[in-house]
């Protein structure tokens, strides 16, 4: 008999061994195969898909050709219209006012969604000089005057009397005071002239008409100085303006907004001839401003005057007193009662009980 020889090593050939080495190649062959075939098909597969495979919801905004961002226009692909009641303009928000559309569709969840507060700041800053101004006008006080009519025809102007320009940011936050009792009438043609005028002057701006209850002595002064502290509770205005309801200007280049100094508006009315009856003021150091005579050119509703309403005959001595009087009568000292906060579209009305004069 033959016998194979051991190999130097000391191992021995056993039979088959050739053939188990050609199997594990070849399932080694066929692993990588399927390997390579598995990366390809998960790198085939859309990205779109992902959300689904993880368990997270996404709302499909429509298809995109690869290499494309959803929504844009596909090439050669006719784009279906918009749904008539959607802007083609980029949507800036909900539009929350009466009348707007709350459909609560699909659609509309998604275009509702809140934007970023950078949106709004992203507007110009009002020009220091507003280009919309038409300089002197007309004012006549013989025309009926319907403020359901008037608030139509601005209809910029939301309920209170609120304005803010829409094409630019107005630094001017300004609120306009007027001090009021039973002068309804007056009211209108002032509405009817100022809020064109405000609007044109590109002003952030609010009415507030302080009406005094009761039957006592009106009380200017105090009417102010409540519907200061009361405007203030509404928005953060940075100017006030005391306006008499019976002042109109005759020049829109008058400028209801504040400067670095105190300023009086109304130097010229048709009462004096157009002239200023008053002397200047300075005090802690500051001095009263004025537009020039044309500007500053005023139309007073001519009436008779209200019960109640007769001229102080120690105002003369009280303003001698101003300077011993500003730090103790005022906003520190001021005391009122609230009776009612009305809304209206152009304007809103302050009700207040001011008590009995001191």
């Amino acid at each position: 008999m033959k016998f194979r020889e051991p190999l130097p090593s000391g191992s021995a050939i056993l039979p088959g061994a050739s053939l188990q080495r050609a199997y594990r190649l070849l399932v080694a062959i066929c692993t990588l195969h399927l390997g390579v075939i598995l990366v390809y098909y998960l790198a085939s597969l859309s990205l779109s898909h992902l959300p689904q495979l993880i368990g997270v919801s996404m709302p499909v905004l429509g298809t995109a050709a690869h290499g494309q961002a959803p929504g844009e226009p596909q090439p050669g692909v006719a784009q279906p219209p918009p749904p008539s009641d959607v802007s083609a303009q980029p949507f800036l928000g909900r539009d929350s006012s009466p009348g707007a559309d709350s459909d609560p569709s699909p659609m509309n969840n998604l275009i509702s969604v809140p934007v970023s507060p950078t949106t709004a700041l992203s507007l110009p800053a009002c020009p220091k000089e507003s280009p919309l101004l038409v300089g002197p006008m007309l004012i006549k006080f013989n025309i009926p005057v319907d403020l359901e009519f008037l608030a139509k025809q601005n209809p910029e102007i939301k309920m209170g009397g609120r304005y803010t320009p829409k094409d630019c940011i107005s630094p001017h936050k300004v609120a306009i005071i007027i001090p009021f009792c039973n002068r309804q009438e007056h009211l209108k043609y002032w509405l009817y002239y100022l809020h064109p005028i405000l609007q044109r002057q590109q002003l952030d701006y609010g009415i507030y008409v302080i009406n005094q209850a009761g039957d006592n002595m009106f009380n200017r002064a105090k009417l102010l100085n409540i519907g200061f502290q009361e405007a203030l509770k509404d928005y953060d205005y940075n100017c006030f303006v005391f306006s008499d309801v019976d002042l109109i200007p005759m020049d829109d280049h008058n400028a209801y907004r504040c400067f670095s100094q105190p300023r009086h508006i109304s130097v010229a009315m048709d009462k004096f001839g157009f002239n200023l009856p008053y002397v200047q003021l300075a005090l802690k150091g500051m001095s009263v401003s004025r537009p020039n005579a044309v500007v500053g050119r005023y139309h007073m509703i001519h009436h008779s005057r209200d019960e109640k309403n007769e001229p102080n005959p120690q105002r003369f001595a009280r303003i001698a007193h101003t300077k011993e009087t500003m730090y103790s009568d005022g906003l520190n000292s001021l005391t009122y009662q609230l009776l009612d906060i009305e809304k209206h579209q152009l304007y809103t009305k302050i009700t207040v009980d001011i008590g009995t004069p001191s």
